[in-house]
C-alpha cells in the first residue's frame, strides 16, 4: 500500500535564483519608462540583497551580532519582494506582468 503524497505548492518565490533575478531586473530595465516607480522598488531590492550579503562577513569578523538579522533580512529583501507582488496580485490589488518569467 503507497502512502499518498502531499500535493507540492509552488510558488514565484521558492526558486528565486540568479537567473530569476536577472530575468526580472531585464524586464525592469525594459519597461523601466512606464513604470518608474516598480524599477526603483526593484533596485533597492537588489541593493538590500548585495548589502546582506556583503555585510555578513564584516558583522561576523567584528563580533555585531546585532547586524545579522539585518544581513538576513537584507539577503531576503528580494524574495519578500516577489512574494509580497505576488500576494497583492492575487488579492486583485495590483497586476505585476513579469511574475511570469519566473516560471
Amino acid at each position: 500500500m503507497s502512502v499518498p503524497s502531499k500535493p507540492s505548492r509552488t510558488h514565484p518565490w521558492d526558486h528565486l535564483g540568479l537567473t530569476q533575478l536577472q530575468r526580472i531586473k531585464r524586464w525592469q530595465v525594459d519597461h523601466q519608462g512606464a513604470r518608474p516607480l516598480e524599477y526603483q522598488a526593484w533596485e533597492a531590492a537588489l541593493t538590500f540583497w548585495v548589502m546582506g550579503w556583503i555585510g555578513w562577513l564584516p558583522a561576523f569578523a567584528f563580533e555585531a551580532p546585532w547586524a545579522y538579522p539585518l544581513c538576513l533580512l537584507g539577503i531576503l529583501t528580494p524574495k519578500l519582494y516577489v512574494y509580497g507582488r505576488a500576494r497583492a496580485q492575487t488579492a486583485g490589488r495590483l497586476r505585476c506582468d513579469w511574475l511570469d518569467l519566473l516560471a
